[in-house]
């Protein structure tokens, strides 16, 4: 999600950015008439509803303009002079930085890149990654070396999202609460709108001075290399993880693993197989069901010819295979069986009770 810094909240509402608080508050009422979820059945609407929403709950309170203001501009809120580590919060000395600590949202040095204020520790997600190899290099084993993109965590700050700072501040937007409410008494004549806090992003802390080499989230994108060992005698669908090395957590929680899945194609079934072993699996669960109903005439013909049926497009890419082929089109079959058996109970049930 986009951050408070990232948002240009004059242009969602149609506002020039001097426009008094009378121009932002007929703004919004105009927009929020037209894009209530109750009045606009478009799909889009109600995000649309919430973003105005959230424009308007930062723009028409004079603290919060000023702050988004400060943020959007790179123009420190607050003060100047002081030492360099700054006040992130309190005080009247911000070392030239505002009272964000260390130029948020640019850096003193002006640097380009935008920073996101929300300390919101997650874990990072696993990098999954699939190897095609044939039934001999899997039954020997191998070695490949893999080069590819993830988020590490930051070396500037260790992973924190913070240099200076050693722990996360109460979000001065929402108080910690996470959240913002908006009356709309006064703009639509009812109701109240509740939004996520868009500085913190709903987590009711920041970053108190976010690091400019990674933008405050403790990671940055960046070309990783992992050597992957699979053992031998390894089979489709069998997986190799390799810990600590998938995507870095945000604000230094733990990162995901690299799993690798190793694809042998001798052992998985084509697409004409897996339509075949699914034929037989419905032909099985009518057999099963119509013999329990006594409706031999009936339904086993129709059951013969989809097993037929299912059998001549598994055997048509061949069947000659290793075991674990054989186990997949089992697994296959089963599945097939036992989705269609309760399927087959309930359609052939009317017919046992005529009977």
């Amino acid at each position: 999600m986009a951050g408070m810094n990232e948002k240009d909240y004059y242009a969602l509402l149609g506002v020039e950015k001097d426009a008094s608080k009378d121009e932002i508050r007929r703004a919004f009422q105009k927009k929020a008439r037209k894009l209530h979820p109750d009045v606009n059945k478009a799909p889009d609407a109600e995000e649309r509803f919430k973003e105005v929403s959230e424009a308007y709950a930062v723009l028409s309170d004079d603290t919060k303009r000023a702050r988004y203001d400060a943020m959007r501009s790179g123009v420190p809120f607050g003060g100047t002079g002081g030492t360099a580590q700054g006040a992130p919060y309190g005080g009247g000395s911000y070392g030239g930085y505002g009272p964000f600590g260390w130029g948020f949202p640019f850096g003193a040095a002006g640097a380009s890149r935008r920073r996101s204020r929300a300390y919101n520790p997650q874990a990072g997600a696993d990098v999954t990654l699939e190897i095609e190899v044939d039934l001999d290099k899997a039954k020997e084993g191998f070695k490949r070396g893999v080069t590819y993109q993830r988020y590490a965590s930051c070396d500037a700050c260790g992973g924190s999202g913070s240099v200076h700072a050693e722990h996360s501040r109460t979000c001065p937007t929402c108080k910690g609460t996470g959240r913002m409410t908006i009356n709309l008494e006064d703009i639509l004549g009812f109701g109240f709108m509740d939004v996520e806090c868009p500085e913190c992003q709903g987590s009711g802390k920041v970053v108190a001075d976010p690091c400019e080499a990674c933008g405050g989230t403790g990671r940055n994108l960046t070309a990783s290399e992992v050597v992957v060992e699979v053992p031998a005698d390894t089979h489709d669908g069998d997986q190799v993880r390799v810990e600590g090395m998938g995507n870095a957590g945000t604000n230094g929680s733990t990162s995901g693993d690299f799993v690798c899945t190793v694809r042998v194609k001798e052992e998985r079934l084509t697409a004409n197989q897996l339509l075949g072993c699914r034929s037989i699996g419905t032909a099985v669960a009518l057999a099963v069901v119509s013999l329990v109903f006594g409706l031999y005439m009936t339904v086993l013909p129709a059951a013969a010819v989809i097993l037929a049926f299912g059998v001549v497009w598994v055997a048509r890419d061949g069947i000659i295979r290793p075991g674990r082929w054989w186990r997949n089109a089992g697994g296959a079959i089963a599945a097939a069986a036992s989705a269609w058996l309760p399927v087959a109970f309930i359609l052939l049930l009317p017919f046992a009770m005529v009977s």
